[in-house]
């Protein structure tokens, strides 16, 4: 069957398919990179014809939203973003940006709750089949749809076609609007590895069996376990994550990551982002090995679990010493979000062998130069809880890594001022002691270690 004609009788300029949008809707940008670019600089120049619109997003990559930047007031746009990166944060902290607390895997499901009146989303070109595929980004494009009154597509010949297991396309019978565009799918800048990164990531390593299925979150550390796994003996892992980044295609590389002992699809790559590179980005265009699917499938942690031994490793900013983590924000200044943190470690937690891992190094340094530990008797005032002490496994600093399950509160305490710096080990067990959670049978560090 021919679509051409059906393309053309839907083909406008982005000036001409925004003009659908009306005062109070809640207009639908995509999301990680399959956010739109020239849809939104033609909705940036609506500003002042229009009243209270929310756009919906998550993960910026394309810098801010013009649509934003016109409207610092927000008299015409309110932007709503579900995962902050350094943008969002940004924007967060001018009051141009607004965090929508979710479960990553749940997100699908919140069309039952939500508004949607537009939906504009980044696809690659249509195929002979009459199909645009999102591309990077599987997540909920296509729950989206399911609400959506008017959909538009912007297409970008650079944005990859990614094979799927299920809602990786839309139809062009189910599209409202086409617009053609020509800009770059950014690659995200490559995150430094340091020496604190290369320490968690050995302790890792060597939780790490042949055949694992592996889950990895962004930044320095996944980068560095990717390389480490590349130069070992390991043989046979999986992957299924909720992102693909870089580290993959270096066990890929190394021959490391063949999926061959997965239980469900085996030999496939599965996620349901993709952020990284261009060679990342390359590697996944058309290719059968991989596999992208929804967030409620990739996250669903009963589905999660249907894989033996899944290593979840992600990170975190603070930890109480109760186990509670900190891992999308400082106080109550929004860092990153939820995402998927809580899913895969539970997902782990219910794989047969599976282990959860959150990251973290034991101090950080701020602007005047003062060191400050990451574990803390409480959380700091105003900070979200990400992952509770209830749900957490592993914890791990440069200092070892302890499970935190079946362990009551004194243990918790012990096991966690073990892994914090030693400068702060003293008034940490000071701090437990006035909380209740520390006993007479605790092990108090060494003078070695104190000075370690």
């Amino acid at each position: 069957m021919q679509y051409s004609a059906e393309y053309r009788s839907k083909l406008c300029t982005a000036d001409e398919a925004v003009k659908v949008i009306k005062s109070g809707d809640w207009v639908d940008y995509g999301f990680f990179a399959n956010q739109v670019v020239e849809l939104d600089k033609a909705l940036a120049k609506r500003k002042g014809e229009l009243q209270n619109v929310n756009i919906r997003s998550a993960a910026r990559v394309y810098g801010p939203p013009m649509a934003v930047l016109s409207d610092p007031q927000k008299e015409s746009f309110i932007f709503n973003s579900g995962h902050f990166t350094l943008i969002d944060r940004r924007m967060h902290d001018y009051g141009l940006c607004y965090y929508v607390p979710i479960l990553f895997r749940e997100c699908p499901s919140y069309i039952k709750y939500a508004k949607g009146d537009v939906m504009m989303v980044a696809v690659a070109p249509m195929d002979e089949h009459g199909y645009f595929n999102f591309g990077l980004s599987n997540t909920f494009h296509k729950a989206i749809s399911k609400i959506a009154k008017k959909i538009i597509v912007e297409v970008n010949h650079k944005m990859p076609r990614v094979p799927g297991g299920y809602g990786e396309c839309i139809h062009i019978s189910e599209v409202d609007m086409i617009v053609e565009a020509d800009w770059n799918v950014s690659p995200i800048p490559e995150i430094p590895i340091s020496e604190v990164d290369q320490k968690i990531a050995r302790l890792i390593l060597d939780e790490l069996e042949d055949g694992s299925c592996i889950q990895l979150g962004i930044g320095g550390m996944p980068n560095a376990l990717g390389k480490l796994i590349a130069q070992s003996d390991l043989k046979d892992l999986g992957a299924h994550t909720e992102m693909l980044c870089d580290a993959y295609l270096d066990m890929w590389e190394a021959g490391k990551l063949t999926g061959k002992r997965k239980n469900i699809d085996p030999e496939k790559m599965v996620f349901t982002f993709a952020l990284g590179s261009q060679k990342l980005y390359d590697f996944v265009h058309n290719n059968p090995g991989v596999a992208s699917y929804p967030v409620d499938y990739t996250n669903y942690p009963h589905i999660i679990a249907h894989n033996d031994k899944v290593m979840s490793i992600n990170g975190a900013l603070e930890v109480d010493l109760y186990g509670q983590v900190a891992a999308e924000s400082a106080g109550t200044r929004q860092i990153s979000g939820t995402g998927g943190q809580v899913d895969f470690v539970e997902g782990a937690y219910l794989s047969k062998g599976g282990k959860a891992f959150l990251c973290l190094p034991s101090t950080y340094t701020d602007k005047d130069g003062e060191l400050h530990s990451r574990i803390t008797p409480t959380l700091s005032p105003g900070t979200i809880v990400t992952t509770t002490r209830s749900t957490v496994m592993y914890i791990v600093t440069e200092y070892g890594l302890a499970n935190m399950k079946s362990k009551s509160t004194w243990e918790r305490a012990e096991a966690l001022i073990e892994l914090a710096h030693p400068k702060f080990r003293e008034d940490l067990i000071k701090e437990a002691t006035r909380m209740n959670i520390w006993t007479k049978t605790n092990k108090k560090p060494t003078t070695a270690q104190m000075v370690s």
